[in-house]
């Protein structure tokens, strides 16, 4: 942990800004997509590969900037990330064809990979003792805000000014931001190269077990939530009734998030994980059920979204409390492990929905949920857990320190 020189509500307002920079980035290029694809004189699909790009180079460059952010210092490689963001944004703005629009957007993905993850590291390190999720889970808030607002907004200067002004905004707020971002948080000091050693290796084998959670979570979540509008409308729901649904699945996500940050550092992460995912496959059967009742459908997806999202901080602040010294690293690759959970679902939620439509989605992913919920409860450790620590500590030296529960151990 280090203390910063600005005051806690400043380094907490330009780690939600951030978020909420990157969510609108990532969230409004959907409803421009009409709009670039009559530009370009393409096809949407053809015009949704510049989603694809920017999503598979995040997923790709977020753990290789993780570890550089390590190395050199978060706030380093946060500013440098902005700046590239600005650039990529502006060179999307004048994207003379559908090419360099996907090269922008691959660029975009690769600034973003490097923002995110140095955004969570240096909340987690600058957190208050016993406070680490509570944080993580209001810069988190961010990015599911811009879902709600500021993908809307963007949408509608969009529509009404032309879909290259969009980025012009988001390029000027990017470098804003990347001075912003460069006074507010401390310089850190420069990392040596750790050793390979049988123990380094080990951490690193065992931070590969801990994003399984992440990689079922996201699976589960976003093979749902993929098909969702298709999903709605097939039982008759209306534009405008989708869109008030979607508002109640963004507003659910929002009180999961916080809710479940401060539950994570009162009870512990594992258990918050692990009750996250049981509610996420109770709420999926319960959203399927008043889906074929056609009752309080939003209530169901409502909840079903604020039991999913308990998850994400928690997942985060126990990443961040087991890896402290490459923790930078620790978050990108559960960065790139949730964006490969999304790619999963969507294809898994596809396969399913042209076997058995909506419902059939609503039941597999309730099970990859259930299967989430015990992978959680294996490969999650405790306080004091042997694969944590090197493995040649005697058994003398082990019984001399009696464990500590994890979950009770603060950074």
């Amino acid at each position: 942990m280090y203390i910063t020189t600005m005051a806690p509500a400043a380094t907490l307002v330009a780690s939600w800004l951030t978020m909420f920079l990157v969510g609108t980035e990532l969230f409004v290029l959907s409803p421009l997509l009409p709009m670039l694809a009559a530009d370009y004189r393409v096809s949407p699909t053809r015009a949704g590969w510049c989603v694809t790009a920017f999503s598979l180079t995040y997923m790709a460059a977020a753990p290789l900037l993780g570890y550089l952010a390590d190395r050199v210092g978060r706030r380093q490689v946060l500013t440098c990330s902005l700046l590239v963001f600005g650039a990529a944004n502006l060179l999307t703005a004048t994207a003379p064809n559908l090419l360099w629009l996907i090269g922008a957007r691959t660029l975009a993905g690769a600034a973003a990979a490097g923002v995110s993850p140095s955004i969570y590291a240096l909340v987690a390190a600058a957190a208050p003792q016993g406070r680490r999720a509570a944080w993580l889970a209001f810069s988190v808030s961010g990015l599911l805000v811009s879902l709600a607002i500021g993908a809307a907004v963007g949408a509608e200067v969009g529509a009404a000014l032309g879909w290259a002004w969009v980025f012009v905004a988001l390029a000027i707020v990017s470098l804003i931001f990347a001075r912003f971002n460069r006074r507010i948080w401390p310089c850190e000091p420069r990392r040596a190269d750790a050793p390979t050693t049988p123990s380094h290796l080990l951490r690193r084998a065992v931070l590969l077990r801990r994003l399984m959670p992440t990689v079922m979570w996201s699976t589960s979540l976003y093979g749902v939530y993929t098909y969702l509008g298709a999903g709605l409308t097939s039982v008759a729901f209306s534009p405008g009734q989708v869109a008030r649904a979607i508002l109640c699945y963004g507003c659910g996500a929002i009180v999961g998030a916080l809710i479940g940050g401060r539950l994570a550092d009162r009870v512990g992460t594992k258990f918050v994980a692990g009750a996250s995912f049981a509610g996420l496959c109770s709420g999926f059967l319960l959203l399927r059920l008043a889906l074929s009742c056609g009752a309080f459908i939003e209530l169901a997806l409502g909840l079903s979204s604020a039991l999913a999202q308990l998850f994400f901080p928690a997942q985060q602040a126990g990443l961040a409390r087991d890896f402290p010294e490459r923790a930078g690293t620790a978050l990108a690759w559960n960065n790139s492990a949730l964006f490969l959970g999304i790619a999963l679902g969507s294809l898994i939620g596809g396969r399913a929905a042209a076997v058995g439509g909506f419902d059939a989605i609503l039941a597999i992913s309730a099970v990859i949920a259930l299967a989430g919920c015990l992978i959680n409860g294996i490969v999650v450790p405790v306080a004091g857990e042997p694969e944590l620590q090197p493995r040649n500590l005697s058994l003398s030296s082990a019984s001399a320190s009696p464990r500590q529960p994890l979950e009770r151990t603060r950074s």
